[in-house]
C-alpha cells in the first residue's frame, strides 16, 4: 500500500472518490491513501450519501484535511465500511494522544459537541473507496484549530495517519498468513 502526501493545496469536490483517481492523477496502481489539504465543497453530482443528496445537505469546509483511500482486493460494501470505521478509530486514537478527546458515532467524530469529520465509503467495478475529511477551520462545525491543533502539528497528523493506516493493513495481511483455518490440524 502506498501513501502520497500532496504538498500543494488541493480542494475536495467529491470527484476524488471516483475509482482509479490515484492512478489517473499520480500513476498509483496499488492500494493507496492520498492525503491533502484544501477547501471542501462537494457538488451534488458527486454526493454518494443518498440521504445527504435527498436532503440537499451541503458538505463544505473552508479548510479540510482529506484522506482518499482505495483498495483493489474487494468490492464488498460491508468490508469498505469496516475499513472506514477502522480509519475513523485510528484518527480518534491519534487525536486522543494529541490531547483532543472526541466522541465517535459510526464513521463520524465529534469534538466539543460539534461534528469534526465527514466521511463516505463506496465501491466501484474495480475498487473500494473512502473519503475521510477533518475540518481544519469551520465556522459552524468542530475544527482542529479550535481544538488547538495548528501549524506543523497538522502536517504531522497528515503523515502519521497515512502511515498508521498502512501499518494496520500490513498487520492484517501478516495475521492472515499466520492463522490456520478451522478444522485443519
Amino acid at each position: 500500500m502506498k501513501c502520497i502526501l500532496l504538498k500543494e493545496k488541493t480542494d475536495y469536490d467529491g470527484s476524488q472518490i471516483a475509482s482509479l483517481w490515484a492512478y489517473n492523477n499520480f500513476g498509483v496502481q496499488e492500494d493507496s491513501i492520498i492525503v491533502f489539504r484544501g477547501a471542501c465543497n462537494v457538488k451534488i453530482e458527486h454526493m454518494i450519501d443518498l440521504e445527504d443528496r435527498r436532503q440537499k445537505e451541503a458538505i463544505w469546509a473552508e479548510d479540510m484535511l482529506s484522506f482518499i483511500i482505495e483498495h483493489f482486493d474487494s468490492r464488498n460494501l460491508k468490508l469498505v465500511y469496516a475499513r472506514q470505521r477502522l480509519f475513523t478509530s485510528i484518527v480518534q486514537e491519534y487525536l486522543a494522544k494529541s490531547g483532543i478527546l472526541t466522541l465517535r458515532e459510526g464513521d463520524d467524530l465529534f469534538w466539543g459537541g460539534k461534528k469534526l469529520t465527514v466521511s463516505i465509503a463506496s465501491t466501484s467495478a474495480v475498487s473500494q473507496k473512502i473519503h475521510f475529511g477533518i475540518n481544519v477551520t469551520h465556522p459552524v462545525y468542530g475544527s482542529l484549530e479550535e481544538a488547538g491543533l495548528k501549524g506543523e502539528a497538522l502536517n504531522k497528523l497528515m503523515r502519521e495517519l497515512g502511515k498508521q493506516y498502512i501499518r494496520e493493513m500490513a498487520d492484517i495481511e501478516k495475521d492472515l498468513r499466520k492463522s490456520r483455518p478451522l478444522g485443519v490440524v
